[in-house]
This record gives C-alpha cells, sequence and structure tokens, in this order.
C-alpha cells in the first residue's frame, strides 16, 4: 500500500497529452510526463484493503501493491526489482496495456482507481534511465537446446525465461527485425521502436540469438527444426485476418489494417515494404471495427492528412459507467474513447457494412451501410438484427478493416502434425502449455487466441516454466502468483 490516508488527500492524475494539432504531425509518443512528486502522489493513493483485487485482475498477478508503496516511498530501484519480478516488459506494458488491474482496484468501487499502468511505465523508465536493467546472463548452461518461432510478446518472455534457466534459446523471426506486432502493429506514436530496441540489446547481452528474416514452415521445415533442438515453442500468434464477405469487397481501395499499419511503421523506420503503398492522404476514410486495430488506423489516417476519418461498430455504443451485467472486480465492457478517436475522427454504432460501391474502373468510392440492434436474452448469444429502412450511402476512397483475428496460420502446426481446435488455435494444455507432439509447446495468441499483450507475456513466462520442466524433470522459474522477487 502507499500512504494510509493518501487515498483520501490525492485525487486520480494521469499523463497529459500534447495538444492534437502539434501531435498529428509527427509519429512519436505524445504523452507529457508527470514529474516525480505527483507520481508519488499517485502512489500514495493505493489503499490498504487488505485483499488487493488488482493481483486477480493483472494476468501476470504483478505486485501492485507492493511497487505502489516502493514508490511513494520513494525506494525507485527496489520498486523496480519488485515489478521486474512477475513482469518481463513493464516498458511495454506501461504503455500499452489496457489496465485490468485498475478495473479491479477497490478504490475504483467508488473513486478513481490507482494509475497503476503509469506508475509501471514510470517505474520502468526509471530503471532504464539509471542503469538498473542490466543483463543478466546464467552462470552456466544446461547444454539444452530451445527454438521460440516468433518474437511478439510472448516469444520474448518465454526466451528470457529459458534463457535464466540456463538453456541455450534461438528465436526465430520471419520479419526483418524482432518484436511481432509490437514492432509491425502498434504505431510509433503509441510505442516509440527504440523502447524495443533497448530491451533487445539486453536480451542479446544475455545470450539469446535472433534469427530474423526466416520464416519457419517455408525457408525452414518446422520438423526438420524439432529435430534440431530440445524443444521447440511456437507463439506465432493469431495473425489470421477476418474479413468482409460482402459485395464489393475486391475493389481497389479496401485494405487490411494489418496491411496498412506495419506499412507505416516500415516507412517510419526507413525500411522498404513489398507490394502497393497504402497512404491515406487526401482521402475520405472509414475504418470498420472498433476496437484497439481500428483507433490505430484513425490515429495513423489523421496523420497522414486524410480528409476524413469515420469509424464504425457493428456492436452498441457502451456507457461511461460500469454495466450492471458487469459488476466490480470484472472486466467492464464500457464505451472507451482512444486518443486517436478525439483526434478528429467521427463514431458509428451499431452500424453494418452491407456492400461496397465502386466505379466502372473497379475503385472504391463509397459503402452501403444499415442499422442494427441486438437482442440478449439469457442463457443465449446475443443475436443481431438490421433496422428496415435504415440503409444509408457513404463516400470513401479508402476503407480499412480492424476486424480482428480468426487463429493461427496452419502451416507450422501442419508439418508437425499439431492438433488446432475449432477456431485454428494451436491445441496445448493448460496444464503444462504442451502439445499433443513431445517437446513442441505453444504460448500467447497462438494457443489462447487474440488477446493482450499482458496476457501473451503471462502466457509466456509460463510455457517458459514447464519447458524447462520437460527438459530438467523440475524448474526453478516462477509461475504466477509465486511470489517471487527476482533480478531486474
Amino acid at each position: 500500500m502507499g500512504k494510509v490516508t493518501g487515498f483520501l488527500e490525492y485525487d486520480r492524475k494521469n499523463e497529459p497529452y500534447k495538444p492534437v494539432e502539434e501531435r498529428i504531425q509527427k509519429y512519436e509518443e505524445f504523452t507529457i510526463p508527470l514529474d516525480k512528486p505527483e507520481i508519488k502522489n499517485q502512489g500514495a493513493r493505493c489503499m490498504d484493503c487488505g485483499i488487493p483485487f488488482c493481483h486477480s485482475g493483472c494476468p501476470l498477478g504483478n505486485l501492485i501493491p507492493d511497487f505502489n508503496d516502493a514508490v511513494y516511498r520513494e525506494r525507485w530501484e527496489e520498486a523496480a526489482s519488485i515489478l521486474h519480478g512477475t513482469n518481463n516488459f513493464p516498458e511495454f506494458t506501461g504503455r500499452l496495456c489496457p489496465a485490468p488491474c485498475e478495473e479491479a482496484c477497490v478504490l475504483g468501487i467508488n473513486e478513481d482507481p490507482v494509475t497503476i499502468e503509469n506508475i509501471e511505465k514510470n517505474i520502468a523508465e526509471e530503471a532504464f534511465k539509471n542503469g538498473w536493467v542490466k543483463p543478466n546472463a546464467p552462470e552456466k548452461r544446461t547444454g539444452k537446446t530451445v527454438a521460440v518461432i516468433g518474437s511478439g510478446p510472448a516469444g520474448l518472455a518465454t526466451a528470457q525465461q529459458l534463457n535464466r534457466a540456463g538453456h541455450s534459446v534461438t528465436v526465430f523471426e520471419r520479419d526483418e527485425k524482432p518484436g511481432g506486432l509490437l514492432r509491425y502493429g502498434i504505431p510509433d506514436f503509441k510505442m516509440e521502436k527504440h523502447v524495443i530496441d533497448r530491451r533487445l540489446a539486453i536480451l542479446e547481452e544475455e545470450g539469446i540469438i535472433f534469427k530474423c528474416g526466416v520464416h519457419v514452415g517455408k525457408d525452414i521445415k518446422a520438423d526438420a527444426l524439432k529435430n534440431d533442438f530440445d524443444a521447440v515453442v511456437l507463439s506465432t500468434g493469431a495473425t489470421v485476418r477476418r474479413n468482409l464477405p460482402i459485395p464489393g469487397s475486391d475493389l481497389k481501395g479496401i485494405y487490411q489494417a494489418m496491411d496498412f499499419l506495419p506499412q507505416n511503421n516500415r516507412r517510419v523506420d526507413g525500411l522498404e515494404w513489398k507490394g502497393e503503398e497504402i497512404k491515406a492522404t487526401g482521402k475520405d476514410v472509414i475504418v470498420i471495427g472498433g476496437g484497439d486495430t481500428g483507433s490505430d488506423c484513425i490515429g495513423t489516417s489523421i496523420r497522414h492528412g486524410a480528409t476524413s476519418v469515420k469509424n464504425f461498430e457493428i456492436m452498441s455504443k457502451g456507457t461511461p459507467e460500469r454495466p450492471e451485467n458487469q459488476p466490480w472486480p470484472y472486466w467492464p465492457m464500457r464505451l472507451r474513447t482512444s486518443t486517436s478517436h478525439k483526434e478528429g475522427a467521427e463514431r458509428f454504432f451499431s452500424i453494418s457494412t452491407k456492400k461496397f460501391v465502386g466505379d466502372e474502373n473497379g475503385n472504391l468510392t463509397g459503402l452501403v451501410t444499415a442499422e442494427v440492434v441486438w437482442t440478449h436474452k439469457p442463457g443465449e448469444r446475443p443475436t443481431l438484427s438490421e433496422v428496415p429502412g435504415t440503409e444509408k450511402e457513404w463516400k470513401a476512397d479508402m476503407v480499412f478493416l480492424a476486424l480482428g483475428f480468426t487463429g493461427s496460420e496452419p502451416t507450422v502446426a501442419e508439418q508437425l502434425g499439431i492438433k488446432m481446435d475449432a477456431r485454428t488455435n494451436i491445441e496445448a494444455s493448460i496444464d503444462n502449455y504442451m502439445t499433443n507432439v513431445p517437446g513442441v509447446f505453444a504460448a500467447g495468441d497462438s494457443r489462447r487466441g487474440q488477446s493482450l499483450i499482458v496476457w501473451a507475456i503471462s502466457e509466456g513466462r509460463q510455457a517458459a516454466h514447464h519447458v524447462d520442466t520437460y527438459l530438467m524433470g523440475s524448474s526453478d522459474l516462477p509461475l504466477k502468483g509465486d511470489g517471487d522477487l527476482p533480478r531486474v
């Protein structure tokens, strides 16, 4: 906890943002850090709540009251040690996590919750600034080798944990640089890529080998890889994009969000890309999909100089307050407005796209929608129905489909003979994260389906424990809830 009466003395204070007209000119992070005394006050708001429900809200089991108390007492190095004890990459989650811990904060029952995510980011930044994050290679090697396929947060967490156990770890990544969606999906204005690079430098100094530009399943057969390593971990993500199979979906000007965003990140990084250039400059843009990926398309389109940006969401508009059927401490499906939404996008809810409209040359000129309503019956899945007479045509030069992902790409699983479930996720036991093929494990979105960065890191840590057990018969690597406090 922080100060006994802190929650009565201090109000929640979030990091302010640079003005919209300034920040949309750049692909840079635009939060304005709070000074240390203010962060201390925010840590002071952590209550002596008896049972810290923030623990249950956090998929990593972060020891939140402990690091809040350390920040309040200005013991920043201690706070960094506590935080890194359960989270390999707090500089990532402190920027990108939607903070389910804050929705589970006891103070949040009748006041604004503690600014857990921002405190976490500031602890991580203080640790890097002061040189407390150092390479920590194992004292001895086990002689065991592990291949990790995929370098997103799940793969990186798996690799670091297994390297700490003394195994020799090689991470295979099909893109030019490691990071997965952290690098090629998250816009730089949400997380600049030097944040990834400084952590990767630590991992490499610890002894992890990265082989980029190597597409396992194509450049290297997965079964051959299995023969070369003592264990294999699949952390390839859930990258199969959901389509919108309606009339006109083949028109020029309709793009998947995950073609648009990675290309722009490469452009910002000075890298080349293959295929058509996708830029929203001077376009009337419609983004279909109301999640984080849709929001990222909005912010990127605005920075390109789009003429207009509209956002369509098939779900009904949420309320700012917690819905009655989603009581504390559960994650509520409330209305969430991102910084990109506030930069100039119009949002429309309960709207379904029926068809795309084009000209004689096959170019997109617009689309047709209808309003919809959701019917909820106890014990049944919600049903969707169109509202008669609500069809409307919208002008659009460019449409981005941000409809989520349906599962993992099957190539590697097929080559290894691994079972996949009905949602095309890799089947791996929750008890030990192993697939039906001995020595092959799965973690992150490839196992659980599209999810959060904090879940990916948690999955990687859990999987690493079980891989280590498989290789050595037992493991000292921590599991969630062990209360471990290993080194920074």
